[in-house]
């Protein structure tokens, strides 16, 4: 049962290949998700650095925002992107062909309701429609709100009922290669609609949420399972959990919405100011564009840093900051230990004095205050295919 209500789990497409697998399930964002197999999280997290880790994301919301006639050029594509740029910050409309954007939803104050991707379908014929893919846990927000901006001129189309599966590490586009030669072209954030595959027509992004390069594959559920097995057959991938794409993605320095965001923080606040383009800051067009325009040009209070615990205890989400006498300065919104860096690693937020690099911190772990220090992110550097 989830623990937010008495609603039983979801599953997804893969749920069976998983309890074969042996994974140890666990509710996440209201669905029964494998959070680590035999091998262990630590394990999983190394085979994705230097491999390829197969990673079920269909609790995810993928969907397609479309006109009601898709047509082409660059009129149809300004028409919907204009319905979505009701809600986020970002330039939907520059988007090149095949260009796929990581945004925000934002309600009236600026605060941010969801990270979410907004891409730009490649194909001509297809300019009237956007592919969106939102997070698990807030997706029925989220598509009412994307439903209600199309105000009946753009119909949403819900793809949640498909298998979103990421191939991710240094080796996936090895295995990709072997599955979808088209989609080895694609560079980071991009993405193409590749049909009659044995697998059916599917959608590949290539992109990711550990740091490493790979793939996203959005799959009819009547071919995922054999999908997922297909991938398994090669030696380089392996199955990985929720587990380890948790501390992938925090050496990674990216946010887990709930955690390291919510409707309290700006993007500026939580330091994704580079989602706001130009475009849109001249045009102040945006949800919450008084509070975020003055928080760019006269700062914010406190703001999204990483820290650096310099022991080996590891400081977890809700651990209090100190400054070096005592006073509370921040708190930890995600902690744990990353394996590549084989120590400690977190982010949180921090009065905005004490935000720079290097600065000393305290943080308040078991009643104890241990020594810090704040921290560029990422902790480990990316590896996209640019």
């Amino acid at each position: 049962m989830s623990e937010s209500s008495n609603a039983p789990l979801k599953t997804t497409p893969l749920h069976g290949l998983h309890t074969r697998l042996g994974a140890r399930m666990a509710e996440f964002g209201g669905y029964d998700m494998p959070i680590q197999y035999a091998d262990g999280i630590m394990a999983e997290h190394n085979w994705t650095r230097t491999s390829a880790g197969l990673f079920d994301v269909s609790h995810m919301g993928p969907s397609f925002l479309a006109l009601p006639e898709l047509g082409g050029g660059d009129e149809a594509h300004r028409k919907v992107s204009a319905l979505v740029e009701k809600l986020v910050p970002s330039d939907i409309a520059g988007l090149a062909p095949g260009k796929v954007q990581l945004t925000v939803l934002l309600n009236e104050n600026g605060g941010i309701i969801d990270d979410l991707m907004i891409g730009r379908p490649p194909r001509e014929d297809q300019q009237g429609g956007l592919y969106v893919v939102v997070n698990a846990g807030t997706k029925e927000n989220d598509f009412a709100l994307i439903a209600r901006a199309a105000q009946g001129e753009a119909e949403l189309y819900r793809a949640d009922d498909r298998a979103l599966i990421a191939i991710q590490g240094p080796k996936a586009e090895e295995v990709i290669a072997a599955i979808f030669p088209d989609a080895v072209a694609l560079t980071f954030m991009t993405f193409k609609q590749i049909k009659d595959t044995p697998f059916g027509n599917v959608v590949a992004t290539r992109c990711g949420y550990t740091g490493e390069d790979g793939f996203e594959i959005l799959v009819d559920a009547e071919h995922a399972e054999a999908f997922a097995n297909r991938l398994l057959e090669d030696h380089r991938v392996k199955p990985i959990g929720l587990g380890a794409r948790d501390s992938l993605r925090l050496e990674a320095g990216l946010c887990l919405y709930g955690h390291d965001l919510d409707e309290t923080k700006t993007p500026v606040a939580a330091s994704l100011s580079w989602m706001i383009s130009k475009a849109r800051r001249e045009r102040g067009d945006f949800p919450g564009a008084q509070r975020i325009l003055g928080e760019l040009k006269s700062g914010v209070p406190s703001r999204r840093v990483g820290i650096k615990p310099l022991g080996r205890a590891p400081a977890r989400e809700g651990t209090e900051i100190h400054n070096d006498i005592g006073e509370t300065i921040g708190v930890i919104t995600s902690g744990g230990f990353g394996p590549t860096v084989n120590g400690p690693v977190a982010q949180g937020y921090v009065d905005s004095s004490y935000g720079k690099a290097g600065t000393p911190v305290k943080l308040l772990v078991r009643g104890k205050s241990l020594e810090a220090e704040v921290a560029t992110l990422p902790f480990v550097p990316a590896r996209y295919k640019r």
